[in-house]
């Protein structure tokens, strides 16, 4: 019974010391660490002017600027084909040939016709003149005269037959000889040598595209019809097209046209561009993204995008103002895209406003600056044009 009050005693007075320890005052235990002053850490970006350029976005497929299907116009056997796959031909290359002996004798029957006739024209013309030496003297009639006039001018329509029917053979013996109508990279061979072709064959020989230049056919809403119309009266309006993901930049061209009638079933009119495409970096059948440039807008009044902020009163951003204290400022945009926005009204030059950790903020908070500030707007940043 002692041993127990003993221990009893001793686990009593550690605890004394241990509450003494930590909770009466004056005693050494270690101090509790300081509040801090209650401010938000944030990244902050001053309004700045910069020349915006205006851009529509439009989604769009790119197109070949001719394509020609290569089909015989004659029958006959292939003999050749002088073309290799995927490669640029130019106008007027030959890309395949037909046996043309046919037509080689069809050519040198028309021409001996027009010899025979010739001959025939020559004869009847002398014969006439005789006609018409021996006339004062009653020895021919009138009707021999007549007669043999008709029979010259029925020689001489048929030369001018003779001359369309050769017309005609060496256009078909030149059929033979398919040449490309147009200079682009060529497909995929759709007939071998040894094959007998006809005109009416639809398959054809090859196909041709041309993709220096190339055009791309994009889309974009019917209340952005004025816009882009309003830009192509003012001059040359510059396509960019940009890869899917909307990153990368493929080639630059200009605007070709826009269509003469809107979708009335998607509500969108189709527009066209034409792009040099040097490096072959658009292909017919690849879908891209098609950025018109519309209009500049210059000395114009940015922000960061990610200070924007919509609630249920519309658009507004977080004034710092000069007490580190934030405010909710209601603003109007004339548009925004990527990492800019264009402020039409509710700040002024110089303002600056807060570019994150908004969700921990109301009016009235402090705030603190962080060490890495993002700059504003950059003179070549890009706003997307709203409707």
């Amino acid at each position: 019974m002692k041993t127990r009050l003993v221990m009893l005693g001793a686990g009593a007075l550690v605890v004394a010391l241990f509450l003494a320890r930590h909770w009466l005052p004056g005693t050494p235990a270690e101090a509790a660490p300081p509040k801090g002053d209650g401010s938000v850490v944030v990244q902050t970006a001053v309004a700045k002017r910069a020349d915006v350029p205006v851009y529509l976005d439009g989604l769009g497929s790119v197109q070949a600027f001719y394509t020609a299907k290569i089909t015989a116009r004659v029958d006959g056997q292939l003999q050749d084909v002088a073309f290799k796959e995927g490669h640029t031909v130019h106008k007027g290359d030959v890309l395949a040939r037909i046996d043309p002996r046919t037509y080689q004798a069809a050519l040198d029957q028309a021409r001996a016709a027009l010899t025979k006739d010739t001959a025939q024209l020559g004869n009847a013309r002398r014969d006439l003149e005789r006609y018409h030496t021996l006339a004062p003297s009653n020895l021919a009639s009138k009707q021999q005269i007549d007669t043999q006039t008709a029979l010259v001018a029925q020689l001489e329509a048929q030369l001018q037959a003779d001359h369309a029917a050769i017309d005609n053979a060496q256009t078909q013996l030149d059929y033979t000889r398919i040449t490309s109508p147009i200079e682009g990279r060529t497909g995929i061979r759709l007939v071998d040598p040894g094959n007998n072709l006809h005109a009416s064959d639809a398959t054809g020989i090859v196909v041709v595209t041309q993709v220096q230049p190339i055009s791309v056919i994009f889309t974009l809403p019917e209340e952005n019809v004025a816009t882009v119309n309003s830009a192509l009266a003012s001059g040359p309006v510059t396509v960019a097209a940009l890869s899917r993901d909307g990153h990368t930049e493929l080639d630059r061209g200009t605007l070709a046209l826009v269509d003469n009638q809107i979708d009335t079933t998607t509500g969108t009119v189709k527009l066209k561009a034409t792009f040099p495409n040097a490096h072959n970096a658009l292909w017919p059948g690849e879908f891209v993204n098609a950025r018109v440039l519309v209009k500049t807008q210059r000395g114009a009044l940015t922000i960061p995008a990610s200070a924007l902020q919509r609630g249920a009163d519309g658009t507004f951003t977080y004034l710092v103002k000069a007490d580190s204290t934030v405010e909710a400022r209601s603003i109007k945009t004339d548009g925004e895209s990527g990492d800019i926005a264009v402020v039409h009204d509710g700040l002024a030059e110089g303002d600056r406003v807060v570019t994150s950790n908004q969700y921990r903020l109301q009016p009235g908070s402090h705030v603190k600056p962080s060490a890495r500030v993002p700059g504003a707007a950059q003179p070549n940043a890009v706003a997307q044009a709203t409707p």
